[in-house]
């Protein structure tokens, strides 16, 4: 079982991305991969938000994730579009099921907040990765003084004057300072820009979601909430109001001489 479980039916609801953002995200990945027809492994695939394009233009993708939940929406996503059949595997990307040296690129996109055994999933992207291949995480970035920003800052705020102990643990600046000790050669790329209207009554539906504030006892998140919400309201006006905020997706590729970066 995974916390994604219970959440995949409706991770996209408030998460999706504008049309055109997954397949230029998808171009920007493959033009990063000096193979003609790259062996594609994407370590935590999820719903496929970012899988989907690949899988529907054909190319040689394997989507793994440890959520038979998320993967379940993967299918789903692709039965709609009426794409390829996507080759999904349920598994822990600790221990691949997969031999040495099968891959031309690991994709990890946005799978390292809350992770604490990042040292052992990279030492299996590693591990599968051909000598020629490349390493790809990507994250979504928002503005640092944007809506959703300031709304997860003072909601942690207030879960600490709660009493209440939330796992904040994020890997992604160990992993990536780890990479770019390692890695023979790196670059960094916007793979895709975007205008995103965000509210503050968005970020209060789409936050009672996340894995692990879903995890806290109900009343807990009702008034974990409930004074979000009225902080809001006092600093940002009405919760429906629309702010519109450039957002980017990030691509750091990485690249290991052969023997390097276990």
């Amino acid at each position: 079982m995974s916390a994604y479980d219970d959440l995949a039916p409706s991770f996209d609801r408030d998460r999706a991305f504008p049309n055109g953002v997954a397949e230029t995200i998808r171009a920007a990945i493959l033009a990063a991969i000096s193979a003609d027809r790259p062996g594609l492994l994407d370590l935590g695939a999820g719903t496929g938000r970012i899988g989907w394009p690949f899988v529907a233009a054909g190319d040689d993708y394997v989507g793994v994730d440890l959520s038979l939940g998320m993967l379940r929406e993967f299918m789903r996503r692709m039965g709609q579009r009426n794409g390829h059949a996507p080759r999904l595997v349920q598994a822990d990307g600790e221990h691949l099921p997969f031999p040495d040296a099968t891959f031309d690129a690991v994709m990890l996109m946005q799978v390292f907040g809350g992770m604490r055994g990042w040292r052992r999933l990279l030492a299996e992207a590693r591990r599968v990765l051909r000598a020629s291949g490349v390493l790809v995480i990507g994250r979504s970035v928002a503005p640092a003084d944007g809506v959703d920003a300031r709304m997860k800052q003072h909601l942690a705020s207030l879960l600490d004057q709660m009493g209440v102990q939330v796992d904040q643990t994020n890997a992604r600046d160990d992993v990536q300072r780890w990479l770019e000790s390692n890695a023979s050669g790196g670059k960094r790329m916007v793979a895709a820009a975007w205008n995103a209207e965000r509210t503050a009554h968005g970020f209060l539906d789409r936050h009672r979601t996340g894995a692990r504030f879903s995890a806290l006892p109900a009343p807990v998140k009702d008034e974990a909430l409930r004074m979000l919400a009225a902080w809001a309201a006092e600093r940002l006006g009405p919760l429906d109001t629309v702010f519109s905020e450039r957002h980017e997706f990030e691509l750091r590729v990485f690249k290991f001489q052969e023997g390097t970066g276990r």
